[in-house]
Formats: C-alpha cells, structure tokens, sequence
C-alpha cells in the first residue's frame, strides 16, 4: 500500500475478505442461488442498480450478485487512481480507469456465470466478486452467516453456496406454499 499515499493514508493496512469468520464460526461473504427448480420462468432484471465502491482501497463489498442486464454501478470514493478489471469466463470483459474521486461507470452482464472477479490492476489487494444469475434468488451470507432467498415459490430446488478459498457446496429443498425453511452449508478449510 506504501506506493500509494491515499492507500497509505488508511492506516491499519489491508484486511482480507476471502475467509471472513464469526465468533461461533460463521462465514461471511458466501453467494448463495438457486441453480435449479425453477423450470422456464423468466424474470425480468430489477430497475435497480447494485453499487460496487472502491473506497478505503477497498471493493465493497467484497462479494456480491445481479440479475443478468441488471445495471452494476462501479464508484470510485476514493481520490486517486483506480480501475475496474472484470475477468469473466462468459461475459465481455471490461477494464475501465476511474482517475477522479466520485466517478461513477455502469455496466451489466448479459449472460448467467458464477463468480466474475473484479479487480484493480493498479492496487492487486482490490479483489471482490459477482455472481451474475437468470433469477432474483440468491443473496450473500452476513457477519453472521445467514443468508435468505425470499419470495422463492413452493417447488423442489437446488441451492448452491459459493466460497472463494472454500468451493461450492449443493442442498436441494422443497418448499410448500408461503413455507420457509432453513438451509446450513458446512465449508471446511
């Protein structure tokens, strides 16, 4: 961090995210979706945009999702020089300067793919990941673990849980009609 004065100005150095842990063992930054279950809905991308900051030299947050053509509004908080790198396997890669504080850039991915990483080329810690999914169900687990698919209808799904160090764990659940139920994926080091 010491090439960069802003970087440097943060203090306490880089804190890393890929295995963000609780007291009781939680994880945090786990992206949960329903991969299957959901025949041929279609659902139509949210009017809403989702914001990824880099402030602090810092993405935040570190993990997160959208619907495929959902709007990705990158920031850039920070007064000095960044860049959003996207290295997807399915979508078109982007690599955009953001020189200025409170630039801001839109983007969207036009096909599903977990996890599209994002980085900044010019300071290598900046690390944070999307997950670009067809549907609205899917969420990143908290400080405390947790994690909700609302609104999901009655059915038999496949949810997966993706870790970036710990790999991808699968459950399937069946849901009645207005039924909510609990989920808990098990990652080990």
């Amino acid at each position: 961090m010491s090439s960069d004065a802003v970087c440097r100005l943060r203090g306490g150095g880089v804190t890393r995210e890929d295995v963000v842990v609780g007291a009781g063992g939680e994880l945090r930054n786990v992206f949960v979706r329903v991969v299957s279950g959901l025949g041929d809905r279609v659902f139509a991308p949210p009017a809403t945009h989702v914001v990824l900051d880099q402030r602090g030299c810092t993405y935040i947050p570190h993990v997160l999702g959208v619907q495929v053509n959902q709007l990705l509004e990158i920031l850039n908080s920070d007064p000095t020089l960044h860049n959003i790198h996207s290295v997807p396997s399915a979508n078109t890669p982007f690599n955009v300067g953001m020189p200025a504080q409170g630039m801001r850039i839109e983007k969207f991915f036009s096909v599903p793919e977990a996890m599209v990483k994002v980085k900044c080329d010019l300071h290598n810690w900046m690390i944070a990941w999307v997950g670009v999914t067809e549907n609205p169900f899917f969420d990143v687990s908290t400080e405390q673990g947790t994690f909700r698919l609302k609104g999901l209808p009655a059915g038999e799904y496949t949810v997966e849980a993706w870790h970036e160090l710990f790999g991808v764990r699968k459950a399937t659940v069946k849901l009645e009609d207005s039924e909510a139920r609990e989920i808990a994926f098990e990652f080990q080091p």
